[in-house]
C-alpha cells in the first residue's frame, strides 16, 4: 500500500458532504459514487481524503502505525484542536498508550465471563419477548426490543446502578456525532453536553459501580498496576460510549433485515444456530458505525495517489461493507453468506474488543424471537435517527404473526 517512489496520481474531487442529512439517511448512491470514482476521493468540502472500497478501508484500518487514531479518529485532529472531552484511551489512542486499556478488557470480556452472563441473558431475553410479545401483534421493534434489552443487560454487566440508563443513548447520540463537522446535528444537543458528559463520568467512578461487574474489574485491575487509576474511569467510560449505541443500532438493523427478508428469517427459524451469523450479516449489511478518521504519520500512497503526512483520512466503513469487489450480491442480506471480514467492528488492534458482547446479547434475543415468531413483516414506514457516524433508528414498526 506505501509506495513512496511511485509517482503520485492526482485523485478525484467530490463536492458531496457525506454528513449532509441525505446521505445519511440513504448513503448507498453516495458511497457507490465514491467507489466508482477511485480509490482515494479527495473530498474538497472538509479537504480530506476518502476511501471507500473494501481493500483500501481493511489495509488502513490494520495499518496503525501509518494510520493513527491518537489525533482522533473524528474530523477534528488532537494535534491541533483540543477535544471535547478526554480521548477515549482505546478510540483515540494508539501503541503503547493503546496497549493496557486494550489488554485488561480484551481479559474481562474473555470467554469464560461471557459464558457465565449467557443464560441470564437467555432469560432476560426470553422474559422480554412474551412481554412484548403479550402486548399485540403490532410494536415499535426498536424502542420494544432492539433498544430495550441491551439497555436492560449490558448496564448491568458493567455494574451501574439502575437509575437513568436513558441517558446512556444521548450520550452516545453526542458522542458519536462529535467525530463529524460541527454541524446542525452537533449544535441540536450542544445544550445536554455538559450535563451528559458529567452524567457518565459520574458512572465511571468505583464508589458507583456493583462490586461484580465488569467496571468493578477494571477498577481490579488498576489496583493490580496493569492500569493506572487514572486511566480506570476512561476504560468505563469507553465501555459505556461504544458498548450500547452500536448494539441497539446492530439488533434493530437485524429485524430490519429480517423484516424486509422473510425467506431469511424461515432460515434462521429452521437453523437457530445461525443467530450469530445473522447478526454479523446485518452489521455487514447495514453497517451501524459508517465511517472513521484516521491522520497519516507520514506522507503515504495510496493506490498511486500520494497523501501528506497530519492529512485527514475519511473511510467509509459501510460502503467497504457493500464493496461488489469483495461481496457477491453486496446489497441482498444472506444468511448462507460467510460475513467475516466485515469491517462493522473495525479491524486491527483497534477492532471493536466488546463485539463479543454484542453477538451474544443479539444470539439471546434473536433465538427467543424465532422460536416464538413464525413471520415478522414491516407494519409501517421506519424511521432513521440521523447521526454523524451512526446508521441509527428512530422506530422500527413490525407485525408478528405467532408460532403455534
Amino acid at each position: 500500500m506505501t509506495d513512496l517512489l511511485a509517482p503520485s496520481v492526482v485523485p478525484p474531487t467530490s463536492d458531496a458532504d457525506p454528513f449532509a442529512d441525505e446521505h445519511l439517511r440513504d448513503p448507498g448512491p453516495l458511497h457507490r459514487a465514491l467507489r466508482e470514482a477511485g480509490p482515494v476521493v479527495h473530498l474538497a468540502r472538509y479537504d480530506v481524503h476518502a476511501l471507500a472500497r473494501y481493500e483500501e478501508v481493511h489495509a488502513a484500518l490494520v495499518d496503525w502505525q501509518t494510520f493513527e487514531s491518537g489525533a482522533g479518529v473524528g474530523l477534528s485532529n488532537f494535534r491541533h484542536e483540543k477535544p471535547w472531552r478526554p480521548p477515549s484511551l482505546l478510540l483515540d489512542a494508539d501503541p503503547p498508550a493503546h496497549d493496557a486499556p486494550r489488554r485488561v478488557l480484551r481479559e474481562i470480556l474473555a470467554p469464560p465471563a461471557l459464558r457465565r452472563l449467557s443464560a441470564a441473558w437467555r432469560s432476560v431475553a426470553e422474559d422480554l419477548v412474551d412481554d412484548v410479545l403479550a402486548q399485540g401483534a403490532e410494536f415499535d421493534a426498536y424502542a420494544a426490543l432492539a433498544k430495550a434489552f441491551p439497555l436492560r443487560v449490558f448496564p448491568d454487566a458493567v455494574g451501574l446502578p439502575p437509575g437513568d440508563r436513558d441517558n446512556l443513548l444521548p450520550y452516545g447520540n453526542v458522542a458519536f456525532n462529535a467525530f463529524g463537522p460541527r454541524n446542525a446535528l452537533v449544535a441540536a444537543d450542544a445544550h445536554r453536553v455538559a450535563e451528559l458528559s458529567a452524567w457518565v463520568n459520574a458512572q465511571c467512578v468505583r464508589e458507583v459501580l456493583d462490586d461484580d461487574g465488569f467496571g468493578a474489574r477494571i477498577w481490579a485491575a488498576a489496583d493490580r498496576g496493569d492500569l493506572t487509576h487514572e486511566q480506570a474511569p476512561l476504560v468505563v467510560r469507553s465501555l459505556l460510549t461504544a458498548g450500547v449505541d452500536t448494539t441497539v443500532h446492530g439488533l434493530s438493523a437485524a429485524l430490519y433485515a429480517f423484516s424486509t427478508h422473510p425467506e431469511q428469517w424461515q432460515r434462521l427459524r429452521e437453523r437457530p444456530e445461525l443467530a450469530r451469523v445473522a447478526f454479523d450479516e446485518a452489521v455487514r449489511w447495514q453497517s451501524p458505525v459508517q465511517t472513521f478518521f484516521r491522520t497519516a504519520t507520514t506522507d503515504v500512497t495510496v493506490a498511486g495517489t500520494v497523501i501528506r503526512a497530519g492529512t485527514k483520512i475519511l473511510m467509509f466503513l459501510g460502503s467497504a461493507n457493500r464493496d461488489p469487489a469483495r461481496w457477491q450480491d453486496p446489497d441482498r442480506f444472506d444468511l448462507a453468506r460467510d460475513p467475516s471480514g466485515h469491517v462493522g467492528f473495525g479491524m486491527g488492534i483497534h477492532q471493536c474488543v466488546g463485539q463479543h458482547v454484542a453477538r451474544l446479547e443479539a444470539e439471546a434475543l434473536l433465538t427467543a424471537l424465532a422460536r416464538r415468531v413464525e413471520r415478522i413483516e414491516l407494519a409501517g414506514e421506519p424511521e432513521r435517527h440521523l447521526n454523524n457516524t451512526l446508521r441509527a433508528w428512530a422506530s422500527l414498526p413490525v407485525r408478528v404473526h405467532r408460532a403455534a
